[in-house]
Formats: C-alpha cells, sequence, structure tokens
C-alpha cells in the first residue's frame, strides 16, 4: 500500500512540474524525493511520471491517482487537525452512562459548563438504576466514562468524587419527623417505599439493613428513587433515599439515618487515557458531591 509520504512527494512533484523544486518545498534531497516516488511506482506496477529534459509530466497512472492522492493527503490532515483538538478538549463525542438520581443534582452543572465552553464536543447520555448496568454499558462499548456508586464487580481504575448520603424521606406529619435523626432498626416495623430490582439500590439497602439485624419491609416498591421521595411524602410509606435524588419540590420531611449511612460515587472508565474522559472525569471529581438545599432546610426545621 502506498505511504502518505510517497503520495505527497507524487503530488508536490506534478504541483511544481520538477523534481528539484519539490524536494525543496519538501525540504527532502533530491535522491530521498525520488526514492519516495520509485517506492510508489513499484507499489503501482507502472511509472506515475514521465521525465523529460526540463521537469517532469504525469503518465496517464500518475494523472488517474492524482485525485485520490490529494484526497488522501487531505483525509491524513483531517485526522491530524481533528485528533488534536479532541485531545485539546475541544472536539468530539463524548458517551456518558450516569445513575439516573445524579443527572440532574452532580452532572447537569458540568454538562452546562462543557455546553458553554467546549461546543464543538457531542454529549450523549445513558441513564441507569443500577451500578450494574453502568458496568454493562463500558464493557459493551456503549460509554466511555461512567458516573455512579462504586460498583462492586469493577477491576478497572475508579475516581472517588465524594460521598453521597442515604436519608429518611416520609411525609411532613409522620411521627418520626419529629426526631432530628432515626435509627435503621425503627425503620423494621414501618412500610417502607422500596426499590425493584432492576434498582441495584435496593439490595444495597437490604445488605445494609441486615448488617444491623434489620429487615426491610416493602409496601411497594419502584425504579426511581426521585419516586420513592415523593411517595414517601405522600404518605405510603418511608423510602432511603441518595442524597442526589432529592428536588427543591420535594414536599415532605427529611431525617438522617444514626448512624449516618453513605455510599461512595466515583467515575470510572476502560480508557482512562482518552483526554476527553479524563478532562471530564476530572470536572466531576472537582465538583464533588454538594449537599442539597432542600436536604439543609428539611434538617433545620427538624430543630426548630
Amino acid at each position: 500500500m502506498p505511504t502518505l509520504r510517497a503520495l505527497e512527494c507524487l503530488v508536490a512533484v506534478l504541483d511544481a512540474g520538477s523534481i528539484t523544486e519539490a524536494a525543496v518545498r519538501l525540504h527532502l534531497s533530491q535522491p530521498a524525493l525520488s526514492h519516495q516516488i520509485g517506492a510508489l511506482e513499484r507499489e503501482l506496477g507502472t511509472p506515475v511520471l514521465e521525465r523529460l529534459p526540463r521537469g517532469v509530466r504525469p503518465t496517464a497512472t500518475g494523472r488517474a491517482v492524482l485525485a485520490d492522492a490529494r484526497a488522501a493527503l487531505a483525509a491524513a490532515e483531517r485526522v491530524t487537525r481533528i485528533g488534536r483538538a479532541v485531545a485539546g478538549g475541544g472536539e468530539g463525542t463524548l458517551r456518558i452512562a450516569c445513575a439516573e438520581t445524579m443527572t440532574a443534582g452532580l452532572l447537569a452543572p458540568v454538562l452546562r459548563h462543557w455546553h458553554r465552553h467546549r461546543p464543538g464536543v457531542l454529549i450523549t447520555l445513558t441513564e441507569t438504576t443500577s451500578a450494574d448496568a453502568l458496568v454493562a454499558a463500558l464493557d459493551a462499548g456503549e460509554a466511555d466514562v461512567a458516573v455512579g456508586p462504586r460498583p462492586s464487580r469493577w477491576t478497572g481504575p475508579a475516581e472517588l468524587v465524594g460521598r453521597e448520603e442515604i436519608v429518611v424521606a416520609l411525609a411532613a406529619d409522620h411521627p418520626l419527623a419529629t426526631r432530628p435523626a432515626v435509627p435503621m432498626t425503627d425503620l423494621a416495623e414501618l412500610p417502607v417505599v422500596h426499590y425493584h430490582p432492576d434498582n441495584g439500590l435496593g439490595a444495597w439497602l437490604d445488605e445494609q439493613a441486615a448488617q444491623r439485624a434489620t429487615v426491610l419491609g416493602a409496601v411497594m416498591r419502584t425504579k426511581q428513587a426521585t419516586t420513592a421521595a415523593q411517595l414517601a411524602a405522600a404518605g405510603l410509606g418511608v423510602a432511603l433515599v441518595p442524597t442526589t435524588a432529592l428536588t427543591r419540590t420535594f414536599a415532605g420531611a427529611l431525617r438522617r439515618l444514626k448512624p449516618a449511612l453513605h455510599r461512595d460515587v466515583v467515575t470510572f472508565t476502560s480508557t482512562p487515557s482518552d483526554s476527553l474522559v479524563r478532562r471530564f472525569s476530572s470536572d466531576v471529581t472537582h465538583r464533588g458531591i454538594a449537599v442539597p438545599g432542600v436536604l439543609l432546610d428539611k434538617l433545620s426545621s427538624a430543630t426548630r
């Protein structure tokens, strides 16, 4: 297969009409340029140049391949330009997989910054309800970077974003709403708005409860943590909710567990050396896990 260097030499010679002039333009010696042309002719099995007493001109083959040679050089130039732009964070496509509870509170500010300052980067977002689904998206090549709870079966690199608190969501008039904090053992006899098996949070909470000699009794199940919080606020039961799932419109009460319960939030990827992935992970990590204002408001109201 012809090399780009050989095609570059052919185009330069035909543009200049002279091997001597082409060598000057390419900063090559005439023997080196002639070697490239000779290699191209051997590859094609036919001459591409007709040597004249003064200069050169293309043969029929030379004329036939000239347009494609120019196209190949232009494509290589685009590859270099785009590759450098992506490496600099200015262009490219970034596919993100994220735990659905973290899209609004954690990712939205970072995505807004990227939209404003990196408009040449196309971002696609896939939301999941479990850390295992995030791992599956990476393993299947459907995502470049994942953001969510630390997965149990991920063996690759992961970067800690912060620790997310799990709190109790309940109706404003629920008896537990009068307490500043609630032991998980006190939830054993209460109806719990729990999580669908597709949401890995449910299994993790059951494990945490079992470690405290507690069983959570599900009165109903949902795939969405935000929905669980709203159903609890409506009086259907209590719910254990990650703080990233809470919104300003939450109308119920919020109480911390006693002792407090947290889980790690991480970014992880199969391609940690990719420049776009590295920059995005750094921005997410730099932002960290913020305590939602609604949580602070609800907790402060409990002490009044």
